[in-house]
């Protein structure tokens, strides 16, 4: 049964997918004058039109797509007017105006990976959207990495603090609550690429992560939407020996399982079998990086990808199995929470509307 709701893996994609071809008139023209910036701070959207409302509508509400973040300058004419804005602006003043597209439902706060947010930062963010509007935040480095690292992003030496219960309630869940409110998503304990000594002690880590999960605050209770999940950067935890133990302290503590699909792991459909064992429960899916450009090739996507506004590589396979798995899940009355990186195929809100594209018709022949 769970198998079904699922469904089997689609059929690999046909090999170099070519990216969208490019209209003559979309083509770069070094003649053209460049705009200067607006001096005004406000963002503006640009007015969706009758065929984003109309497929906006016809998804499930439980549905939540939306990007990793919000302040690329390069969305302008596909979420913000022809502007231009500065990063600057956009990360300051953009939220409102992201939040107003009827397919963006959901963002990722990822800023608060490096540094502990506060109840007020929180609140700004909670006031720039509305009600219905849900947030997916990452918790702190601080509790989830077990090196303190350089600048470069190199081991320095063990965190103390890692997995920490009480740091991660003061630092975290609770500011995280109570400035965000009902507006609460997912609260993301992504955790990162372990060095080989605690790899080889996994089971004594699931312990120490059940003891977090246990004495944190009960998201689920005190929102509406809200869950805690844990996300992992490394394939040992989904071994045969690690995966059910990490399944099962996930179920005892009223976690889910973020599908965490980066190059460093296994492809989504080796990482279903995890939140299967968890039904019924919900889905948080962060799809970050395609598989293409290897396990160590963010940077290579972020110089390939820029200025982030039109899809370049297409990933069929996992957005297939996206859209079955967020229909089964959103079927059965759960939610879904599905942001999405620029690095995954090009254009984040591009890459969202395909999905939603792909729900949409999925919806209408009934598969």
């Amino acid at each position: 049964m769970q198998d079904d709701l699922f469904g089997a893996p689609p059929a690999p994609p046909p090999a170099n997918p070519k990216p969208p071809a490019v209209a003559p008139d979309e083509a770069e023209d070094d003649t053209a004058p460049t705009k200067p910036l607006r001096r005004s701070s406000e963002v503006h959207l640009l007015p969706p039109d009758d065929a984003t409302r109309t497929l906006a509508a016809r998804l499930n509400p439980r549905i939540r797509l939306g990007a990793s973040t919000w302040s690329y300058p390069g969305w302008a004419g596909i979420v913000w007017d022809e502007g231009p804005y500065s990063e600057a602006v956009l990360a300051k003043n953009g939220l409102t105006a992201y939040a107003q597209h009827p397919l963006l439902r959901c963002v990722g706060i990822d800023r608060s990976f490096y540094r502990p947010l506060t109840e007020g930062q929180y609140a700004r963010f909670a006031d720039q959207v509305p009600d219905d509007f849900r947030f997916v935040v990452k918790a702190p480095a601080l509790v989830t990495d077990a090196l303190v690292r350089g600048e470069q992003g190199q081991g320095r030496q063990p965190n103390t603090a890692f997995l920490d219960p009480v740091l991660a309630t003061q630092e975290f869940i609770t500011p995280a609550l109570a400035g965000l409110g009902d507006k609460v998503g997912a609260l993301v304990f992504q955790l990162s690429p372990l060095p080989f000594s605690q790899l080889q002690r996994l089971p004594l880590l699931l312990e120490r992560l059940r003891a977090l999960l246990r004495a944190l605050p009960d998201v689920r209770g005190a929102t509406p939407d809200g869950v805690v999940a844990v996300e992992v950067r490394d394939p040992e935890w989904l071994s045969p020996a690690i995966a059910p133990q990490l399944a099962a302290v996930l179920k005892e503590t009223g976690a889910t399982y973020c599908l965490g699909l980066h190059a460093k792991m296994p492809r989504l459909a080796e990482q279903l079998p995890i939140l299967r064992a968890l039904w019924p429960g919900p889905m948080v899916c962060r799809w970050n990086l395609n598989p293409l450009h290897g396990a160590y090739g963010y940077e290579d996507a972020q110089r390939s990808y820029e200025p982030y506004d039109r899809i370049h590589d297409v990933d069929a396979e996992t957005r297939a199995l996206i859209v079955r798995t967020v229909r089964g899940v959103t079927g059965a009355g759960q939610n879904a929470y599905v942001t999405i990186s620029n690095k995954a195929e090009g254009c984040a809100p591009l890459s969202a509307r395909a999905l939603a594209e792909g729900l949409a018709a999925a919806s209408q022949d009934g598969d």
